[in-house]
């Protein structure tokens, strides 16, 4: 059911915690399942994410979409961390089962969330960046029947 990377990144996650003082601190859940993902981002004057942290309470695919989505944002300039997907995370990860995209979902909107967080600490506006949703579930597809 669960790819190699999954269970890795579930069994054993990257950078789990927090970062006192963060930069930029977002908060992002899914009413429907339970989850919720705390993003934590440490960055430098460049605009360069130095450190990224999270807490998620969730699934075994909601705490690796996590701790692959600080993979993926760790070095990287805010820019180049708003343009990091949900699909980006699926195909770093090698996929997700179906029932488990919106984990993927909700690793990106807490990254959006803590840059959105971080521009408003600093006053500034990030080209691209809107303001994110406190709970996915009101984007996920309704299903077909």
């Amino acid at each position: 059911m669960y790819t190699e990377k999954v269970m890795d990144h579930f069994t054993h996650p990257r950078n789990m915690g927090e970062i006192e003082n963060a930069s930029g601190v977002g908060t992002v859940g899914n009413a429907k399942c339970g989850d919720i993902m705390r993003m934590y981002l440490d960055i430098d004057d460049n605009g360069v994410i130095r450190d990224c942290k999270f807490k998620t309470f969730g699934c075994g695919a909601a705490v690796a979409t996590s701790s692959m989505a600080t993979e993926l944002v760790k070095g990287k300039s805010v820019q180049e961390a708003l343009s990091v997907t949900n699909k980006a995370v699926m195909e770093a990860l090698d996929g997700l089962p179906p029932v488990k995209v919106h984990c993927s979902l909700l690793a990106e909107e807490a990254i959006h969330a803590a840059l959105w967080d971080y521009a408003e600490k600093h006053n500034i506006k990030i080209e691209g960046l809107s303001k994110p949703k406190n709970d996915i579930s009101e984007e996920e597809e309704k299903p077909e029947y």
